[in-house]
């Protein structure tokens, strides 16, 4: 079994940011993208509506 938070990545999911430019930022995940290269890109919508991007492995999910 794969207990891997990054794998089980869904549209809607409150996540925390914890690596790379935005470490320490959470919000909800929105467009997930897979790249040419393979690497998967989210856009995280932040409280304040602020969004931005970055990489599926820089998150883990919040499990409520």
């Amino acid at each position: 079994m794969n207990n891997d938070p990054h794998v089980n990545l869904s549209d809607g999911d409150q996540c925390t940011v914890i690596a790379g430019t935005h470490k320490g930022k959470a919000g909800i995940v929105r467009d997930i993208n897979v790249s040419k290269t393979g690497h998967i890109t989210i856009t995280v919508v932040q409280e304040n509506g602020v969004r931005f991007k970055t990489l599926g492995r820089n998150v883990v999910v919040e499990r409520g």
